[in-house]
């Protein structure tokens, strides 16, 4: 039984470190996770799609930085039910999340952004 328990608090470790860091600086210290993102590139135009499942497109911001760099922000609430409910397992993080995406050296517009099945979907194209 000491086992599980042991083995159960390391896997809580890992989650945590895996979802929850802080981002920015001290406008962003509180806890946040930083949803998944694939990266794919075709010709002059960059696609991201960000998994950030139930997020609402109120709750998103969007914007590329002059350093370099596309950075999303928001928020995942927890669903209606959560909130009356017992929680009896709590895997897909909720609250504030960021994600900082480096960018290749250049010039880059945000022309396409959208939700597509769970993910967040951006549109990047160079300008010089």
């Amino acid at each position: 039984m000491w086992a599980q328990a042991l083995q159960m608090l390391d896997e809580a470790d890992r989650l945590q470190r895996r979802f929850f860091t802080e981002v920015g600086g001290r406008e962003h210290a509180a806890p946040t996770w930083e949803p998944p993102v694939d990266v794919f590139s075709a010709g002059d135009e960059m696609w991201l799609f960000f998994a950030v499942p139930g997020v609402a497109v109120e709750q998103v911001q969007v914007l590329v930085d002059p350093d370099g760099a596309l950075v999303v922000r928001g928020e995942r609430q927890l669903p209606v039910v959560a909130r009356t409910g017992s929680i009896r397992r709590l895997e897909i993080p909720h609250g504030r999340f960021a994600r900082r995406v480096p960018l290749p050296p250049g010039r880059f517009e945000l022309f396409a952004q959208q939700f597509d099945r769970g993910c967040l979907v951006i549109g990047l194209r160079r300008i010089a």
